[in-house]
């Protein structure tokens, strides 16, 4: 081997000593930056968990007030329900007595007749019977069949004022 080659391959080993060298530390500081990056993505992934886990805690307190609100409005509704069911079933009741009085002519409806009326050619005494009208005025008593019909109609008047109490306190407890 010529000097000159002998220098070239000492050159080239030189170069190759360096090329390793440099290569391994490369890797060396390659394994801190990684090491240093793993740290930081685990630190960034245990700030993660703890954002989702107080996330997951606000929607879990949030869930279980809305239950609770619900069902104190269910409460309230049932309450309320059972307040306009028996109101209701008070007044049927009070309407059947008034049925059979009405039936069993136990009570008479009348109507008041205007006594400057003429034209009526109602002969109906102004003087007051025994069943106690108060005033002297003149009064007709209903056929009973014209009474059941106008008990009948008020009843349905009746019925449908505590429907619609009931359909109001229903929606000023579901929409306050």
């Amino acid at each position: 081997m010529t000097p000159m080659q002998k220098l070239i391959g000492l050159g080239l080993a030189i170069l190759l000593a360096l090329g390793i060298g440099f290569g391994g530390a490369w890797q060396v500081q390659d394994w801190r930056l990684g090491k240093k990056m793993a740290e930081r993505i685990a630190e960034q992934g245990a700030r993660h968990q703890t954002e989702l886990d107080a996330i997951t805690g606000e929607a879990w307190r949030q869930q279980a007030a809305e239950q609770d609100r619900r069902l104190a409005t269910e409460e309230q509704l049932a309450l309320q329900d059972q307040q306009h069911t028996k109101e209701l079933s008070d007044e049927q009741r009070k309407q059947a007595v008034i049925r059979d009085r009405l039936a069993t002519t136990e009570l008479r409806l009348s109507v008041l007749l205007d006594a400057t009326d003429s034209a009526s050619g109602c002969s109906v005494p102004a003087t007051a019977s025994a069943v106690g009208v108060v005033h002297a005025a003149r009064r007709a008593q209903l056929d009973p069949a014209h009474a059941q019909r106008i008990i009948r109609i008020t009843d349905d008047g009746d019925n449908a004022i505590i429907a619609l109490r009931a359909c109001q306190a229903y929606v000023s407890a579901v929409a306050p």
